[in-house]
């Protein structure tokens, strides 16, 4: 019987990728649904390929503009109403969370509620609301699967071991595009210097995360709630060459490493098959070829915006939701040259100094912080 998946953000680069390894088992997957933003001629492609149930696109003048050319038989949707109809309206069992930023979070609730399994690559879900979602799984019976590659790298490390064998987790990092670089040398880089990460194929945005370390801060934050750990216990390490893809350490003094090229296919893949393994499309590890491999501790002066994603994830409630809200909104400034590079982590930092923390938030109270931070982001000048 194949298993119905239903792929929000499948335009990404998770969600590309995502339908990439489906593709090669057709036999073993139905699409029921894709949901995307903006790129609708992709969104109109990736429709014809698969076929599925619904679509959903970010917006109605947007949906008319494919309406007449879907398949027959694709109901289309739009908006956070299309979304979450995608995530819970089309009778998956299977639902990969790829939405960019803080947008995934109602519809990852709404998938819950529906009972399907979370693939989860949208770590801002955990971040921004983490005691809401975790609760709502255990409640439902749901599994979360982690898609990160980190995450996967835990979670395939931790198969068969008990949790109160663990000591730390470690999770690497490559330092992102400017790894080479003293703080010195980044007063004048450009959007184009910071889109060229050395190991990995990304979005833009996360691409942006990796250079500023903010995405590191998020992945320590979203593990701290996938395997209830705290922060003390949560480590982060460089590792340029991205072949460790993180590590857990045990109280015997075992370390326990999950390696591969950079290929995100390969945690994709293992979240949809989990827990079977399957052939992958992926390139081999040759170790002979790779060579050595570098390990150094984590320079919290270097990457200030890891230091602020302890410090918010420590502070717990919305601190979390305000690093997030102010960093989404820092990037997109810097993207579109509103901003220098420093500047995101300067914006980050007055959110956060700016807020009072609500302990234990509703999702109204999450929401509110979430608009204000981004409000402050977005009117913040130098």
């Amino acid at each position: 019987m194949r298993k119905k998946v239903a792929v929000l953000g499948s335009t990404g680069s998770i969600g590309t990728q995502t339908l990439d390894v489906i593709s090669r088992e057709p036999d073993a997957y139905e699409v029921v649904s894709l949901a995307a933003g903006t790129r609708h001629e992709q969104l109109l492609e990736q429709a014809h390929r698969f076929r599925p149930r619904l679509v959903s696109i970010g917006s109605k003048a947007l949906a008319d503009k494919i309406r007449g050319d879907l398949p027959a038989g694709t109901k289309l949707a739009w908006g956070e109403e299309g979304l979450i109809e995608a995530a819970a309206g089309a009778d998956a069992d299977y639902v990969v969370c790829a939405l960019l930023g803080s947008l995934g979070l109602k519809s990852t609730l709404a998938a819950i509620d529906a009972g399907a399994t979370i693939g989860l690559a949208n770590k801002e879900t955990l971040v921004t609301a983490g005691h809401i979602v975790m609760r709502r799984a255990a409640e439902r019976g749901v599994p979360l699967l982690p898609i990160d590659s980190e995450h996967s790298a835990i979670f395939q490390c931790l198969n068969g071991e008990e949790r109160g064998t663990i000591r730390r987790l470690v999770i690497t990092a490559s330092g992102g595009s400017f790894r080479d670089r003293a703080r010195s040398e980044l007063a004048g880089v450009t959007v184009e210097d910071a889109l060229k990460h050395p190991n990995w194929s990304m979005g833009a945005k996360i691409t942006i995360d990796s250079a500023t370390m903010a995405n590191k801060g998020l992945e320590v934050i979203e593990a701290h709630w996938l395997f209830d750990l705290p922060y003390d216990r949560i480590d982060v390490m460089l590792h340029p060459e991205s072949i460790v893809h993180s590590m857990v350490e045990f109280v015997d003094t075992s370390v326990m490493a999950q390696l591969g090229n950079p290929d995100m296919r390969v945690p994709i893949q293992y979240a949809l098959t989990y827990p079977e393994r399957r052939p992958s499309p992926a390139s081999p590890l040759d170790l002979l070829r790779a060579g050595t491999l570098h390990f150094k501790d984590m320079d919290f002066e270097r990457y200030p915006c890891l230091r602020m994603a302890y410090e918010a994830g420590r502070a717990g409630g919305t601190a979390p939701t305000v690093f997030n809200a102010a960093n989404e909104v820092a990037v997109a400034r810097f993207l579109n040259r509103e901003i220098p590079f420093l500047a995101i982590e300067e914006i980050i930092a007055t959110a956060l100094a700016a807020h009072e923390t609500t302990a234990e938030p509703s999702l109204e109270e999450i929401a509110f912080a979430d608009g204000r931070a981004r409000d402050e982001a977005a009117g913040w000048r130098k």
